[in-house]
């Protein structure tokens, strides 16, 4: 196994070091303390739920559990939004809403550290910043159960049922913003690989960046999100809009929302393609790289923030 990833982050603020010790804790507690949480450690499962209901409680906001079964059992997506409040010619019409969603359940086998607690620690951080803002877009934070296989990419994954309803309501979703496996960074050389050799040629071959990935369909989106980070945030990134049949591009939660007509981007370190622990009982929290992590959450909060005033 390589050995602990050592950071090269450009120096943090103070606000950042704060953000970097909510970081930790939270993943410290899902992955380290809860641990492994899915359908076949239900209890675990439901533990997760509970800390991110308590977490959003405890920032000020409501949270409210969008549940549905499987053979039986509960399952529980758990959101927490502020609603907008728009100005000047918007006043007319609903705001949109900017949505960000992390999956919280974890593959079997494994603690989730990276995958997926570092997407959840890094929603609740940015919930919290929300938290008592005045928002033009409702902002709709959204922590998703059953993301990962048997579930994955079928109708019983929690942001599929989820998506779904969103579309039954008639929800305007002008923005999915999926966190998906954000907290591991080398720059080892060739430390990233790519699904298709072709991606290589164009991509960098260290993996010392965050991704910005997103159907054809999203690329609008997905080119207003990078142009904002690239504005304020202290790490590299690249960005590529891509055929969703390609391996790695619909791999998360925003497949759900494609499929119901939503634009929508996931926010990745690229994980299969690069973090030695992915899928593995290996994924603990002292795999992640804290600094780097900190800087792609403190860069969305900027994003969002863009967002909001387009």
């Amino acid at each position: 196994m390589p050995g602990k990833n050592v950071s090269k982050a450009a120096p943090l603020s103070p606000d950042e070091v704060t953000l970097r010790e909510e970081l930790r804790a939270d993943v410290q507690k899902l992955a380290g303390e809860i641990g492994e949480r899915n359908m076949w450690h239900y209890t675990k499962l439901n533990a997760a739920a509970d800390f991110i209901e308590g977490s959003f409680s405890r920032a000020g906001l409501h949270p409210r559990r969008d549940s549905y079964e499987i053979r039986g059992q509960a399952c529980h997506n758990i959101e927490a939004e502020i609603p907008g409040e728009p100005q000047g010619a918007a006043v007319s019409r609903p705001p949109s809403i900017i949505l960000i969603g992390a999956h919280y359940d974890s593959v079997f086998g494994s603690p989730g550290a990276n995958d997926n607690g570092s997407g959840v620690a890094a929603m609740l951080a940015l919930a919290r910043r929300f938290a008592g803002k005045t928002t033009q877009h409702t902002v709709r934070f959204v922590a998703f159960v059953n993301e990962e296989p048997p579930y994955f990419l079928g109708g019983d994954m929690g942001s599929f049922v989820y998506a779904n309803r969103c579309k039954a309501r008639g929800d305007k979703i002008s923005a999915m913003i999926s966190l998906e496996t954000i907290g591991y960074f080398s720059d080892a050389p060739r430390s990233q690989t790519y699904p298709s050799p072709g991606l290589g040629v164009f991509y960098p071959r260290v993996g010392n960046f965050i991704g910005f990935v997103s159907n054809v369909h999203s690329r609008t989106l997905l080119r207003r999100v990078i142009a904002l980070f690239r504005k304020h945030a202290k790490i590299p990134s690249e960005g590529a809009a891509l055929p969703s049949f390609i391996p790695g591009v619909s791999w998360s939660d925003q497949w759900s929302f494609w499929r119901c007509g939503y634009p929508g981007i996931m926010i990745t370190d690229t994980a299969p393609f690069r973090y030695p622990h992915y899928h593995s009982a290996s994924d603990t929290p002292d795999k992640l790289d804290y600094d780097r992590f900190t800087l792609v959450v403190s860069g969305m909060e900027k994003v969002i923030e863009g967002l909001d005033k387009l």
